[in-house]
């Protein structure tokens, strides 16, 4: 896909479909720069805009017929009828790309004033124009070639920030082809050769990448990654992929969860929807792209990621509960429940992570349902140090992305004490994202930290909307890189 910035007439424009904005209002929906419109389609909209079903709203995309345009087609497509914001932009536009796959060109004459704007739906862009056609040889081809019109096409700033989206919107693709993946082709040592590849193309400076297997792991004691993997005829890795500036500004650790599938082991899940538990690997995903994509763009941050990967199967060799396993670093776990498991991996991942002494260090996981109970599909959950968990939320609201800050009450941690080991996986049902981020918390010490629960909206099974297409979503990517360049000055 290519990204380019033109002044030109958007009438004029030779594209296989013009985009323009539509604001909900009250009484009627307003084509926003209508005045680039020929005479005829103006006279359209204005009167018929109700009968052919135009509202605006967000996600709403419409097609007409290109009358007096280059274009063949005109796209409508909605802001809804708050304030422009980058992220209305960023949704219009990718709502739009993500409607237009099989369209080779599209020009975008959406509201670009200024260089944030320009970026924004940019970004939006790149990240509706995605399909995963690995499986489905019928699948239709994302928008190849955008045109963005604004008024200031040689701005420095604005072409910084169209390189800037192209490089986010690659990172968010490369978690979403992996999340997507099937899980026979996605295990484990399957997930570190890929690591291995990304860091090997993507022609960044600074990145190298160690796999550890899982003879390694067992000798050097990393008891969670070893249960939680013993089930499986393949077995686990933790993979380190660090990018080391010459003069960092600071040092970030990233741990994600990569249970490439997820049965729950001895505790088996319901069969009922257990194929979308391939997505149990988003947050290494993410990890991954996140650290390669700071590379890329060459921030001034030291940033290391731990990718957990395991697969968490039931056999004659898996892990049973009520057994005692010890995390790396020595702390015992009485495994109560073996689909509680996200928790075990990231803990030798934490550890791991710490003993580096980070400035900070944020874990990213589809870690429980109970994030699904309390936020839904679309709001992911954030527990930690009280800043960092701050930072996240700013970071996520700058990205375009959407974290809740949630509490670590002290009160349920003695619901995870054990009668045999130093600590329990599971507490009883209620408060379960809570005392999983508790869990999590053992493994840190005094090291500032973040848990992000991404369990709901890391998989979309639900209807595509604004720039997320059904299935990996990439969530995480965005919050992720913003945190880091939050560091960077």
């Amino acid at each position: 896909m290519t990204v380019t910035l033109t002044s030109h007439d958007p009438a004029r424009l030779a594209v296989d479909a013009l985009v323009v904005a539509v604001r909900q209002q009250d009484d009627a929906p307003v084509v926003l720069g209508a005045e680039h419109l020929p005479k005829e389609l103006r006279s359209l909209l204005a009167s018929s805009a109700t009968a052919l079903g135009i509202t605006g709203a967000a996600d709403e995309v419409r097609r007409l017929p290109g009358t007096g345009l280059a274009a063949p087609v005109l796209v409508l497509t909605g802001v809804g009828s708050g304030p422009l914001t980058p992220e209305s932009l960023r949704r219009a536009a990718g709502a739009a790309t993500r409607e237009l796959a099989g369209t080779a060109s599209v020009g975008l004459a959406l509201p670009a004033d200024d260089a944030e704007s320009v970026s924004a739906i940019a970004e939006g862009a790149l990240l509706g124009a995605y399909s995963y056609a690995r499986y489905n040889v019928s699948a239709k081809a994302p928008v190849a070639t955008i045109q963005i019109v604004t008024k200031h096409p040689r701005d420095r700033a604005a072409k910084e920030g169209v390189a800037r989206a192209a490089v986010v919107a690659a990172a968010v693709h490369r978690t979403r082809d992996l999340v997507n993946t099937a899980p026979n082709d996605l295990y484990p040592a399957a997930f570190a050769d890929l690591a291995k590849a990304a860091v090997k193309d993507s022609g960044a400076k600074g990145l190298r990448v160690t796999v550890t297997d899982d003879k390694a792991l067992l000798a050097g004691g990393y008891g969670g990654l070893t249960g939680v993997g013993q089930g499986s005829s393949r077995g686990p890795r933790l993979v380190k992929v660090a990018y080391s500036p010459s003069r960092p500004k600071g040092k970030v650790a990233l741990v994600g969860k990569g249970i490439t599938f997820d049965s729950g082991g001895i505790s088996i899940k319901p069969a009922a929807g257990m194929e979308a538990m391939k997505s149990d690997m988003a947050g290494a995903a993410a990890v991954l792209s996140t650290v390669v994509a700071a590379a890329q763009l060459e921030l001034p941050v030291a940033v290391t990621g731990w990718l957990c990967l395991a697969e968490n199967m039931p056999s004659g060799t898996a892990q049973r509960p009520s057994d005692v396993i010890t995390i790396r670093g020595g702390k015992t776990v009485e495994v109560l429940n073996t689909d509680a498991e996200g928790r075990l991996v990231l803990a030798d991942g934490l550890v791991e992570a710490v003993a580096e002494k980070p400035d900070v260090v944020v874990d990213i996981a589809t870690l429980t349902g109970a994030q699904v109970v309390a936020l839904g599909h679309r709001v992911s959950a954030v527990m930690g140090t009280d800043d960092v968990r701050a930072e996240v939320v700013t970071a996520a609201g700058t990205s375009g992305e959407q974290f809740w800050p949630m509490p670590l009450p002290a009160d349920l941690r003695p619901g995870l004490k054990s009668k045999v080991a130093d600590i329990a996986n599971i507490s009883d049902r209620f408060g379960g994202m809570l005392t999983a981020g508790i869990f999590l918390q053992e493994f840190v010490g005094q090291t500032p930290w973040a848990h992000l629960d991404i369990a709901g909206p890391a998989f979309n099974e639900r209807s595509a909307h604004g720039y997320t297409p059904v299935g990996g979503t990439g969530v995480g990517v965005r919050t992720l890189l913003a945190l880091i360049e939050g560091r960077s000055v």
